[in-house]
């Protein structure tokens, strides 16, 4: 009565949409899916056929991620506005040094089956350059850096602050767009509206290094003279700022330290589960079993996908989109074609 789900991104949401129509309860690893259409009818399909869910990001289970949303919505910050996430990927082969497929065709090794593996991607000759693992860094297949990390490292973000569907995403800056392979660094801002008493909010994602090898980071001076990671977070309020420095926000401090080293944090309302992967599936049986939804459930893990998500479709837009998340489309341009793909002829759509 159950699946877990740990495919390559392209498959997640056939695999999904399949098993909760047939009344299984599904685990799928990060992001939920490949596009936002997909995440949208991951959320609406849980809820359809009463399933128990959970998504992946393994950051939700720590305790400390948990404490951090009551420390910040317990108001100790102060009043968001800004959100800053980055990352050290990618860590995998892709533009500037890939920019196109594979000439070559070499035989499909035994233990592969190609045609199971393309799914509802577009046919193409087999290559290693796509399986194993190098496939997150092409379109077809993966969701690059976005897809791949934001649903740990700005986890803590959008549950602490309620962030839902966003009014814009824009990329700001990124390197050469190709039609294979995700851009070699990218910075893109996804502006939430206010949601109850919290006020309008800026959401700066940041991936890749620059052309002279420069990693891309946010401004130092919001790390208040702390050294910056490979990844992590930094949460700005008008009282001051909560820094997460690892991809799950299991870990963080409050800055400048000066003026919270007396703080004490508000008692715990967020049940506590131990940490790690095997405490995230431990909460999924607990909801199968009658108890509360995991906290990563599909409700939840499907907004911020769709929000996480739409950054990939603002580089291929190439421009700002001006979101409706009601009819699940741009208001200024037609991005139909990157919101909803296209499956494979003989594939579930």
């Amino acid at each position: 009565m159950r699946v877990t789900i740990s495919t390559p991104d392209h498959m997640h949401a056939p695999a999904g949409l399949l098993a909760m129509s047939l009344g299984k309860h599904v685990y799928c690893q990060k992001p939920l899916t490949h596009s936002v259409y997909e995440a949208r009818r991951m959320g609406q399909v849980a809820r359809q056929y009463k399933v128990a869910t959970q998504m992946g990001n393994q950051g939700t289970a720590s305790d400390g991620l948990r404490r951090g949303v009551e420390v910040i919505q317990s108001g100790a910050i102060g009043a968001v506005r800004e959100v800053h996430v980055w990352t050290n990927r990618p860590v995998w082969p892709q533009a500037p040094s890939i920019t196109a497929r594979p000439n070559e065709t070499p035989a499909i090794p035994n233990h592969v089956d190609w045609h199971l593996f393309l799914g509802v991607a577009p046919d193409r000759p087999y290559h290693n350059a796509y399986h194993p693992f190098k496939w997150r860094g092409w379109w077809d297949f993966g969701t690059g850096a976005i897809g791949d990390m934001s649903c740990h490292t700005a986890n803590l973000a959008f549950m602490a602050l309620n962030l839902g569907h966003p009014l814009s995403v824009e990329a700001l800056d990124h390197g050469p767009i190709n039609e294979e392979t995700f851009p070699a660094w990218a910075t893109t801002k996804t502006e939430f509206g206010a949601r109850g008493a919290m006020p309008p909010l800026s959401y700066y994602w940041y991936e890749g290094k620059f052309p002279d090898g420069k990693k891309n980071l946010p401004p130092m001076d919001l790390f208040h003279g702390e050294k910056p990671t490979n990844s992590g977070s930094i949460i700005v309020g008008d009282k001051g700022i909560l820094y997460s420095p690892n991809d799950y926000g299991s870990s963080w401090k409050l800055l400048p330290g000066d003026d919270f080293k007396d703080y004490e944090a508000p008692d715990a309302w967020i049940p506590r589960i131990g940490g790690g992967d095997q405490a995230m599936k431990n909460e999924w049986v607990e909801a199968m079993r009658g108890g509360k939804p995991a906290l990563s459930n599909f409700d939840y893990a499907s907004q911020m996908t769709e929000s996480i998500l739409l950054g990939n479709a603002a580089l291929k837009a190439g421009g700002r989109i001006e979101w409706d998340s009601t009819r699940l489309q741009a208001k200024n341009m037609d991005i139909s074609d990157i919101i909803q793909r296209e499956y494979r002829p003989g594939w579930m759509a």
